[in-house]
């Protein structure tokens, strides 16, 4: 019983915005796991949300469950620039994290500066009923702590760009736990993705304690990497992380809304 507390007590988080500045957890993945998902709620008292919540995240994105807008560029504009970042292997996933100030979002008027991507190995959020095989998630915070998230979901397919890029520092650090190494200045645009079809629908941390303070915008376009780099991502995360994605939650009768506007003015 010891080891099992020890275990999931050594665990860390892989979420949108705990995950930003935060490594411990007590929670697990892995089916039938004594903190799996559906344990979350029970495992402490400010985690009751997990549960209990009505706005919670992943959810099945689709147009059938969706309000069609044409106001991208009043929801949403990206004012990013390049900086110089880290990778860091933390154990549960591999996380890009910007050293100096590398720009921000604005939704509704709001500034939303990034502070750090990482991946999901299945995707977290469905599309269409599908669930995907990879997403990041490029978290960003205001001056609130209220947060703001980017999805890009990928298929496997050809080689992602961005990927091939860091893969030598991919496997520099693959077993190293904690491992740090320098991947020069990055251009948060260089992980390829654009704004000209979305979603956007407010939702939750998708791990503990899943607070439900999040905006979600997710990219309809569907990007595409190779086996290769899944695997790459995957066999660096350990401890029953290799599969790092919560279940899709309940909608609850959330208004979800699908940019379908097909320009955005340059940055």
């Amino acid at each position: 019983m010891n080891t099992i507390i020890l275990f999931v007590t050594f665990l860390a988080l892989s979420s949108s915005s705990l995950a930003a500045d935060q490594d411990g957890t007590e929670f697990h993945y892995k089916s039938g796991e004594v903190a799996d998902p559906s344990k979350w709620s029970s495992i402490k008292a400010e985690w009751k949300i997990c549960g209990t919540g009505k706005r919670q995240s992943p959810i099945d994105l689709s147009p059938k469950i969706a309000r069609i807008v044409h106001n991208a560029t009043e929801i949403l504009q990206t004012h990013y620039e390049p900086a110089e970042a880290i990778l860091k292997n933390r154990g549960f996933d591999m996380k890009v994290k910007w050293e100096v100030h590398a720009g921000k979002i604005v939704i509704n008027g709001t500034g939303y500066e990034l502070i750090q991507s990482h991946w999901h190995a299945p995707s977290e959020h469905f599309l269409n009923g599908q669930r995907l095989a990879m997403e990041l998630h490029m978290v960003h915070k205001n001056e609130e702590g209220h947060l703001a998230v980017i999805g890009i979901l990928f298929r496997e397919g050809a080689p992602n760009a961005f990927i091939s890029r860091i893969m030598d520092k991919i496997n520099q650090i693959a077993d190293i736990q904690d491992g740090e190494v320098s991947i020069g200045k990055i251009d948060p645009r260089d992980f390829g993705w654009d704004l000209k079809t979305f979603y956007e629908y407010r939702g939750s941390l998708t791990t503990p304690p899943c607070t439900e303070d999040v905006m979600w915008t997710i990219i309809n376009k569907v990007g595409t990497v190779s086996r290769q780099q899944i695997d790459a991502l995957t066999d660096a995360r350990r401890g029953g992380y290799e599969k790092n994605a919560r279940p899709a939650q309940p909608l609850n009768g959330r208004l979800v809304y699908l940019n379908e506007e097909s320009t955005l003015p340059p940055n």
